[in-house]
């Protein structure tokens, strides 16, 4: 971590809160190790009294303190300091096998948990990490209205994301917060708002940027071969692993990890992936031992994983471990102000890309673009902008030959096209392209309307050479 970003730990104050002596001890050598201040107690009314006179930085909360297991008292206390002192962060300490009542705790106010027993290195980034937030969000609400793209550019690399309406700035303050940092993030947005774009955002400007990060579709991933991809396998732990392969986690290691499409994961490799990222270790397949992994966990969706939590699709647990920090992208009808500089932009791109003479957009054309509704968001504004470049073929655009391309694509979408001399391959090629353009891209989407699975459509897409999304310069997913 950025050493001018990390809370100078001889001024953190941290109380722990266990009525185990040999925890208390354990904890407080780790932390002092560390340069932080460590105070302990071991029951709620004292904990409660020491803050009252103490000015602490930070709580490392127990769920039990009786021969109770249910963890109400850690839950209780938990309540009491957050009522008190809202703006305190707390760290809950749970076994494995409790983690649901952390994740009750986490609902309640919480900042994040950790098991017993604990990894010393992995404890203290947590601690690390829980603090520099905890200072930098107070710092982001003192500066909040003073946000410029401006101020932002020259502090970070955002050179990838166009736009100044005031939600993309907020989305990009808190980029620029959490970057430093290896707290977990989820990206949440409609298919085509950028959320790829995001993901690399966080990266590059992160101390992990000098490695590339590693990019995992998670609904290409089939729960077959799950392991294999994330966590490897050794040669002839199967009958097709040929050869020794290392697995996303460890390829990722000391950089970041990006698993687009979260919400795809069925809940079986839920639980594997959740160990994963409890434990910091993965075992290959066919192997015996495990090894520790670096790994900066981000990741994207189009779909409500809360909404996925409560109907039971996605675990609770791998939630609240996924989401130590939630960024929301606005939809591209939510900040219209944006559509002229995104345009210009996708022009210029396009006309490079092609090899084209330079092509402006009149006034009308941005007009018109900007009234637009855009369901599928920038990726569908680039297509309209694409389309309208190659059939009107004029060194200037206006709102008259974008009618013209919209309702000619309207009219070959009523159309029939002839299948004579069509191979079979010709004409599913044919299906999934209009299926994509339809849809949007939205693979969810495009595999229902054609009858087929996720998986088998991404074979097929490999197999006829269809990219999808393949402008990482504006927008992606």
């Amino acid at each position: 971590m950025n050493s001018a970003m990390t809370p100078t730990p001889a001024l953190k104050k941290i109380l722990i809160i266990d009525d185990d002596v040999s925890v208390q001890a354990s904890l407080a050598l780790v932390l002092k190790q560390s340069g932080y201040a460590a105070l302990a107690c071991d029951d709620q009314q004292q904990a409660l009294d020491l803050l009252a006179v103490q000015a602490v930085d930070l709580v490392l909360l127990d769920m039990n303190f009786s021969r109770s297991t249910t963890g109400e008292e850690g839950l209780a206390l938990l309540t009491e300091i957050k009522k008190a002192y809202p703006n305190l962060p707390v760290l809950l300490m749970s076994a494995w096998g409790s983690i649901a009542l952390a994740v009750r705790g986490v609902k309640l106010g919480a900042a994040d948990f950790f098991t017993k027993p604990w990894n010393n290195a992995q404890l203290v980034q947590l601690v690390q990490t829980t603090l520099y937030l905890a200072s930098s969000e107070a710092e982001a609400g003192r500066k909040a209205e003073g946000l410029s793209r401006k101020y932002l550019d020259a502090q970070f690399e955002f050179s990838a994301i166009v736009g100044e309406h005031p939600d993309l700035l907020k989305v990009l303050a808190t980029i620029g917060r959490v970057a430093n940092t290896k707290a977990s993030v989820l990206i949440l947005g409609e298919s085509g708002t950028g959320k790829e774009l995001i993901a690399d955002a966080i990266h590059r400007n992160s101390p992990r940027a000098g490695l590339p990060a590693v990019k995992v579709n998670m609904g290409a991933v089939s729960s077959a071969l799950f392991e294999s991809e994330m966590f490897g396998h050794v040669k002839g732990a199967f009958t097709d692993a040929k050869s020794d392969r290392k697995g996303h986690f460890v390829t990722a290691h000391g950089s970041t990890l990006f698993l687009d499409e979260i919400g795809e994961l069925n809940r079986a490799d839920q639980v594997k992936l959740l160990r994963v990222l409890q434990s910091h270790t993965v075992q290959a397949v066919g192997r015996s031992e495990a090894v520790d992994v670096d790994v900066r966990i981000v990741c994207a969706t189009n779909s409500e994983l809360a909404e996925q939590v409560a109907a039971g699709e996605f675990r609770e647990d791998l939630f609240y471990r996924l989401n130590l920090i939630t960024i929301r992208l606005p939809a591209l009808r939510e900040r219209r102000s944006d559509i002229p500089l995104l345009a210009t932009q996708l022009i210029k791109s396009l006309v490079s890309s092609y090899g084209m003479a330079s092509v402006n957009l009149a006034p009308s054309a941005y007009a018109w673009l900007a009234s637009r509704p855009w369901p599928g968001n920038i990726r569908q504004l680039k297509q309209s902008i694409e389309r309208t470049l190659l059939l009107v073929g004029k060194p200037e655009l206006g709102q008259e030959d974008f009618v013209f391309a919209e309702q000619h694509d309207e009219s070959q979408e009523r159309g029939h096209f002839a299948v004579d001399g069509m191979t079979l391959d010709a004409v599913e090629k044919h299906m999934i392209v209009k299926a994509l353009e339809t849809h949007q891209g939205n693979i969810t989407h495009v595999a229902k309307a054609l009858g087929l699975s996720r998986f088998a459509l991404y074979r097929r897409l490999e197999k006829h050479h269809i990219a999808i999304g393949d402008d990482k310069t504006v927008a992606d997913n």
